[in-house]
């Protein structure tokens, strides 16, 4: 089993730029791909980004081309999520997870565990 924990969440003016971080628990993290995944106040989850196992293989969602980076510490057991050029429209609640799937990682049905969450506010 996984437990995971993000942080890095907080306040930020459009523009700018904030760093996740998704600690994972246990010896197996890089055996997982890893994805982020956001939800905004009355919208469903949506996908964000997603990272393979090994590191070489990522995914992204269309709203994030161009801003938003996903890469993992294999040796740290952590995922990170660098989020630049944000704007009102990213405001939401930020979850990261943990799959045991190669395939659909775009897709939240792919994933094992979740973290908590952390918010992202972003203001005009």
């Amino acid at each position: 089993q996984v437990q995971l924990g993000e942080s890095g969440g907080g306040l930020v003016q459009t523009g700018g730029s904030l760093r996740l971080s998704c600690a994972a628990s246990g010896r197996t993290f890089s055996s997982y791909a890893m994805g982020w995944f956001r939800q905004a106040p009355g919208k469903e989850r949506e996908f964000v980004r997603a990272i393979s196992a090994s590191g070489e293989r990522t995914y992204y969602a269309g709203s994030v081309k161009g801003r938003f980076t996903i890469s993992r510490d294999n040796a740290k057991n952590t995922v990170y999520l660098q989020m630049n050029s944000l704007n009102p429209e990213d405001t939401a609640v930020y979850y990261c997870a943990a799959s045991n799937h190669l395939t659909n990682l775009p897709t939240m049905r792919a994933y094992d565990y979740w973290g908590p969450g952390t918010q992202v506010t972003v203001s005009s």
